[in-house]
């Protein structure tokens, strides 16, 4: 956006430059990862708003991911989409609790941690590519939000959707995941493939000199 544009055109201008559906995912550096993104309430007309979620939702799924912060696509505002339909595993199914998440629309939202149990596990950001680390988060997140229909939302997520609802949901704080990492286990992408894709991080903890908790 640039001084004195108004959301709606910052808008409009994004998506009319969008290939076969798709816009550019931002990286770190740029200002608008770092600033608390504005409350979604009334800025874009509702066709404005449906296009700029297709549009997020294809961005994403090109990446390709399983969330998309709005300020990823250098719009401001506090909204996100998640959804995680990919094939995995059992093992990796059952070790980090990754089950089917529908596609959903967050607006506005908030998370608070269910409990204190915590799960490690290695996860990346499309706005830091090339590498993934280690990030410590709550077994169990409780989200507050509303989705692009208006309605309220209350609902806990657990697993590896919860680990979801927290990485999208901070980025509209202005939080990226390397903010939360275990820094020493920061691994290139080409290397996590090689030696540490594995469904839980314990060799890599080891092998590198990085501690897990014990929850």
């Amino acid at each position: 956006m640039t001084a004195g544009e108004s959301v709606e055109d910052a808008v409009r201008e994004l998506l009319s430059g969008a290939r076969d559906g798709v816009v550019p995912i931002v990286t770190v550096g740029e200002p608008v990862l770092r600033t608390p993104a504005a409350a979604l309430d009334g800025q874009l007309e509702r066709r404005t708003l449906a296009r700029l979620v297709e549009v997020m939702r294809a961005t994403m799924h090109d990446a390709p991911g399983v969330g998309l912060a709005a300020p990823q696509i250098g719009i401001p505002l506090a909204l996100a989409v998640i959804e995680d339909m990919y094939d995995v595993s059992e093992e990796v199914s059952r070790v980090r609790e990754r089950t089917p998440l529908p596609f959903r629309v967050v607006i506005n939202p908030t998370y608070t941690s269910v409990g204190h149990e915590k799960r490690e596990f290695y996860e990346g950001c499309l706005s830091v590519p090339g590498y993934q680390a280690v990030v410590p988060r709550a077994a169990s997140v409780h989200l507050r939000c509303v989705d692009d229909s208006g309605t309220d939302i209350d609902e806990v997520f657990h697993g590896w959707p919860a680990r979801i609802v927290a990485h999208e949901t901070d980025h509209l704080y202005g939080t990226v995941y390397i903010d939360r990492a275990v820094t020493r286990s920061l691994t290139a992408n080409d290397v996590y493939a090689e030696r540490w894709a594995e469904p839980s991080p314990g060799r890599a903890a080891s092998a590198l000199g990085f501690p897990l908790s014990k929850t």
